[in-house]
């Protein structure tokens, strides 16, 4: 059996790629990560147009009725030009939520217009991958207290979808009252990542209180495959990049690309990132078509290309020499991200642990 993109898939790809190519040049980013806005309103006009927000929307709530490796698709691109788009929480983490726990009055209310690109959302669901100090929300008399670290996608968002507890989700207006919204300084200036303290919001309940642990995993999932496959366009593009700047510069008269030390190097890299192409496409495959799968094989991706994402990240760098580190390359933006993905959603660490439990090789 060969697996791979259909027609339609390898259009969209190229559809996708060239989009980002044009209109996400490193410039551009440079200009946002200086802003500190994380987001670009043009960028995401252009996303909408393409009719790629409601990716993973069915059709009869005015998305494009895909399916997941569609979206993957997309957040690769998005890696590769380390876009500053809010699709991760928005276009894949958000309808994943409301489309398993929601009522069909939220769907109607809230997939439309995502899908239109008028509603932007921010996840909120560190405290159930990785438990801080003094952080977590409870839902309690239709109201939400506590703290929200590291919500994805929040600095633009115009409401967020949090998990109170490990089996409740719920929706909070971005203007509620009692909400205080800050900005977390992370490494990464291309993802808005926030802290929310709530002080009694407003919440409205997405599916039954206490009951809904599986929809809560399956947005865990969703997002983890997503950040996986961002993981996979970032180290490609960097991967790229490095063999480029080999072939153009020259030590001793001789292009750098001609030392055998260095085609060892980008080799390895190549050898390294190549099969965890088709991990990611499995990964999102069994997200839609094999659920006995799904949690295991996120945790097995998220995991593995973090791991090899990190290395891909150090050595294209050193690649360019000393250039490599100024900001006239921009390989730093590429850098960072990789280094947020890596965390966000569990460390790779953790996230085999999960993995270790699901196979029964470790007490929970």
């Amino acid at each position: 059996m060969e697996f791979g993109y259909s027609e339609e898939q390898k259009m969209l790809d190229e559809s996708i790629r060239r989009f980002v190519n044009s209109e996400i040049p490193l410039d551009r980013i440079r200009e946002l990560v200086l802003e500190g806005t994380g987001f670009d309103q043009t960028i995401w006009n252009g996303l909408s147009e393409l009719g790629v927000l409601g990716v993973i929307i069915p059709e009869e709530f005015g998305g494009a009725g895909m399916g997941f490796l569609d979206a993957t698709i997309i957040q690769e691109s998005l890696g590769y030009v380390v876009a500053p788009a809010p699709f991760l929480g928005t276009c894949i983490m958000a309808p994943t939520a409301i489309l398993a726990a929601g009522s069909d009055d939220q769907k109607n209310k809230w997939l439309p217009e995502i899908a239109a690109g008028n509603l932007k959302v921010g996840l909120g669901l560190s405290e159930v991958t990785g438990v801080r100090e003094n952080a977590g929300v409870t839902f309690e008399g239709g109201k939400v207290s506590g703290k929200a670290m590291f919500v994805i996608d929040g600095e633009c968002a115009d409401g967020y979808i949090l998990a109170a507890g490990k089996s409740t989700l719920v929706w909070v207006a971005a203007g509620a009252a009692g909400l205080t919204k800050t900005k977390l300084n992370t490494v990464d200036n291309t993802r808005g990542v926030v802290e929310l303290v709530l002080d009694g919001v407003e919440a409205e309940l997405i599916g039954s209180a206490g009951s809904e642990a599986a929809a809560v995993q399956k947005v865990i999932d969703a997002g983890r495959t997503a950040l996986a496959a961002d993981l996979l366009g970032t180290s490609q593009r960097m991967l790229e990049r490095a063999v480029e700047y080999a072939k153009e510069r020259k030590q001793f008269n001789r292009v750098i690309a001609s030392f055998q030390g260095l085609k060892h190097t980008c080799a390895t890299m190549a050898a390294d990132l190549e099969p965890c192409r088709a991990m990611v496409w499995y990964a999102a495959h069994c997200q839609q078509e094999i659920a006995d799968e799904a949690t295991l094989l996120a945790c097995q991706v998220k995991s593995h290309l973090s791991e090899v994402s990190t290395p891909i990240a150090n050595d294209t760098t050193l690649v360019h020499g000393g250039m490599g580190f100024t900001d006239l390359m921009g390989l730093h933006f590429w850098f960072k991200r990789i280094g947020l993905s890596r965390q966000l959603l569990g460390s790779p660490e953790s996230v085999r642990e999960e993995a270790a439990v699901l196979q029964g090789w470790i007490a929970a």
